[in-house]
């Protein structure tokens, strides 16, 4: 199923969209433990075209040239024809030439694998991409739609949902865009911070204010 919604105001023309694509993108953001997941899997039941950026990329990783690739760069990280992920991880995090050079790899392949995600009947694509900002992506989707949770509930979030200690919370979130920055980036946002019924109302208000 797919949403009969289009956006109302349409931003971008194709040759400036992200990939090419003709389609409208909302690129959806947000910070760990603020919601975004939830909100997308929202969007998805409603018929909207959602696209997930961190499948794509594990898409990518399935595919074979990936593999002769990684078996190439990194043979260390290889165990019985597949990958060891925590193996590459800890190669690619520990050397920031490594990452660049894995991280370069897998982005060449995203606008094949991105463009293969919809059809041409989808009215608008709903892109869940955790680093919109990080990645400077926001200027090439029509719309920005950040959940927003402030830091101190994304913290106690964070240790109720990985059962962690505060400063190892805080450490990761230091390592994201602070969510308070996020929301003045966005052109729109969604406060998350009462219950799944508060979230569901606020998305369909936002789906209404802007889609046809």
């Amino acid at each position: 199923m797919t949403t009969s919604l289009k956006p109302k105001f349409i931003k971008l023309s194709k040759d400036s969209r992200l990939h090419q694509c003709p389609i409208p993108i909302i690129g959806l953001t947000g910070g760990i433990a603020t919601g975004k997941t939830t909100a997308s899997t929202f969007l998805s039941n409603k018929g909207f075209r959602v696209i997930c950026a961190d499948k794509l990329i594990k898409e990518i990783y399935a595919l074979p040239n990936t593999l002769t690739y990684i078996k190439a760069e990194f043979p260390q990280v290889i165990e019985q024809d597949t990958i060891n992920f925590k193996s590459l991880r800890s190669i690619a995090f520990s050397n920031q030439n490594n990452r660049e050079k894995l991280e370069q790899f897998l982005y060449q392949q995203l606008p094949q694998q991105f463009n293969s995600s919809y059809s041409n009947e989808d009215k608008v694509i709903v892109y869940d991409v955790p680093l919109l900002f990080e990645k400077n992506l926001a200027k090439l989707v029509d719309y920005s739609l950040v959940i927003y949770t402030p830091r101190e509930v994304q913290i106690k979030r964070l240790m109720e949902r990985d059962h962690i200690e505060q400063d190892l919370a805080e450490s990761i979130l230091a390592n994201q865009i602070d969510i308070e920055q996020k929301r003045s980036l966005a052109d729109y946002s969604i406060n998350n911070t009462s219950d799944l019924q508060t979230l569901e109302d606020s998305l369909n208000d936002w789906v209404s204010e802007l889609f046809e």
